[in-house]
């Protein structure tokens, strides 16, 4: 009566530890293919930040430019030349 039982036991034993080991296979699947989604995110998130910066860039030079035609336009303009000096006619004689 012993044998049998013990070989039962042990066919329970080895059942478990092979389900416990294809759900781990699984399990290494899952993570491998939550690790590549995590990257490609990532890969997404780096490409945004990359554009913003760009913009970033992009928008201080406009404001650079702005400004600096602002303050060209607020400078009083120096006249080239002077104005001529009128002279009074003489009186005819």
């Amino acid at each position: 009566m012993r044998k049998p039982f013990a070989f039962a036991v042990m066919l329970a034993a080895a059942l478990g530890l092979a389900a416990c080991d294809k759900a781990n296979e699984d399990k290494a699947q899952d993570a491998a293919q939550q690790t590549e989604n995590a990257q490609q995110k990532m890969d997404e998130a780096q490409d945004k930040v990359n554009e913003a910066a760009k913009e970033n860039a992009e928008a201080a030079k406009d404001s650079a430019e702005a400004q600096q035609k602002a303050a060209e336009e607020a400078a009083p303009a120096a006249p080239a030349t002077p104005a001529p000096e009128t002279t009074p006619a003489e009186p005819a004689k």
